[in-house]
């Protein structure tokens, strides 16, 4: 059977459920940071550089042929989760190198990831298109209205793609916090995060109703394969050779991040 939404049609809706996410996801981190025995306060600001730098780089899909201001642009404009998620890493890494900060925060920060992402794409699920058509007696379906918002069929089952990804995120949080002393080697844990959500996403971007960019295939395909290198080799380093204590030990003295 199909389903309605009611669907808030603005980025601000957006804008607050993402700032929930990412508020959750700060206790979280604090919660977590406090289990672990970490009191240094640089931790502190390379939370402040993955915010900072993640919302920063979720913007870079802005045209900039379009003719709006700057405010109507940070609040309204069009957003990428993989490249926030890319900025924030990146920022974290620019934070670590400014403030000399060695070891690595991966496992730290992965479940905190999970939880702003499962509350965050909330807003998602109430903002945009929820995907492509089911085929079947079951889905989301649009009201004429919505569906003009969106250039959408009305009355059609549409697949819920953001409750797949909410679904998604919840469990990897479920499951790291359930797991995260099995992690055999310090920084593993966000590997294994980042590479099981880019397989996800890279399967429910069929059924996003994203536009084709080539073959089929949308942007955020297109850079997940990009990518699938890198992450093929990070994964591999993971489950590659034998992760003992003094492994784990000999990774943080190092300064081997994820």
């Amino acid at each position: 059977m199909t389903w309605g939404l009611p669907y808030a049609g603005n980025g601000v809706v957006h804008g607050v459920l993402m700032g929930l996410g990412i508020a959750a996801a700060l206790v979280f981190y604090a919660v977590e940071k406090r289990r672990r025995g970490l009191d240094d306060p640089r931790l502190w600001a390379l939370a402040g550089f993955a915010v900072a730098f993640g919302a920063i780089g979720s913007r870079i899909t802005w045209d900039p042929t379009r003719s709006v201001s700057p405010v109507d642009w940070w609040v309204e404009g069009d957003r990428s989760i993989l490249a926030g998620l890319v900025g924030a890493w990146l920022g974290v890494h620019l934070g670590k190198r400014l403030l000399g900060y060695r070891p690595s925060t991966g496992d730290l920060f992965a479940p905190a990831v999970a939880l702003a992402m499962s509350i965050g794409r909330i807003g998602c699920l109430l903002t945009e298109l929820p995907g492509t058509p089911t085929g079947g007696a079951w889905g989301i379906a649009l009201t004429p209205q919505q569906a003009a918002m969106f250039g959408a069929p009305a009355g059609v089952g549409l697949h819920p793609s953001f409750v797949y990804e909410i679904v998604f995120h919840a469990v990897a949080f479920a499951l790291m916090v359930r797991y995260r002393e099995r992690v055999r080697r310090s920084g593993d844990l966000f590997v294994l995060y980042v590479a099981a959500y880019a397989l996800f996403r890279f399967a429910v971007e069929f059924v996003r109703g994203n536009e084709d960019l080539w073959l089929g295939m949308s942007r955020p395909q297109w850079f997940l394969l990009a990518m699938l290198p890198l992450l093929a080799w990070r994964v591999w380093k993971v489950f590659a050779g034998p992760h003992t204590a003094e492994t784990a030990a000999a990774a943080g003295a190092t300064g081997e991040t994820a």
